[in-house]
């Protein structure tokens, strides 16, 4: 079976594309501290690697073999970073500076189910509410569109914290009110 052409290119880069991705998972848990998990994952990972480079080394002479090998690599990449965004590990901080110090930012991202700290600052152009949110990862998208109802004008810098103790959200929330929302979202 392994003798035919076109079936050795398919393996290649299937093998490759399994192989990127496990990479690019693995690499995902260990940054977000998941080491057991990682670890796990990395078994694979260099087994359909090793799995992998062997069929291409056998077969040099073929320089197809090559080609399917750095395209399974390329599309691995792009099906790993997709897992990633399905998968959606962790939390993110959303700092939002707000066109109008007026518009109920607090309260309205608050009855939603978010932890959200605010405070008055002074911009460029006057007065501002700045506000910082803490959400699961999975929640984001949905943040933002909430953020762009209640002030279109608003602007918006997320990052993700590494470390995360005490306060509201580890008390509280831990996305209940968010849950909800989604699944309504999501019955729509």
């Amino acid at each position: 079976m392994l003798e035919s052409g076109i079936v050795m290119l398919l393996i290649i880069l299937c093998v490759n594309i399994v192989y990127v991705s496990l990479l690019t998972v693995r690499m995902i848990f260990t940054f977000k501290g998941k080491r057991y998990l990682a670890a796990t994952i990395g078994v694979f990972e260099i087994t359909v690697y090793t799995l992998g480079l062997g069929l291409v080394l056998e077969n040099l002479d073929a320089i197809q073999n090559l080609v399917a090998y750095a395209l399974g690599f390329g599309i691995g990449v792009i099906s790993g970073m997709k897992i990633e965004e399905k998968l959606a590990i962790g939390y993110i901080t959303v700092n939002i500076i707000s066109s109008d110090p007026e518009i109920p930012f607090t309260e309205t991202l608050r009855a939603k189910g978010y932890g959200v700290t605010s405070w008055y600052a002074y911009g460029m152009e006057g007065d501002r509410l700045a506000v910082q949110v803490l959400t699961p990862r999975k929640y984001e998208l949905m943040l933002y569109d909430t953020i762009k109802e209640i002030d279109p004008k608003a602007f918006i810098i997320a990052y993700e914290p590494r470390q995360i103790f005490g306060g509201f959200w580890v008390k509280k929330v831990k996305g209940s009110k968010l849950r909800r929302e989604e699944e309504e979202i999501q019955s729509q």
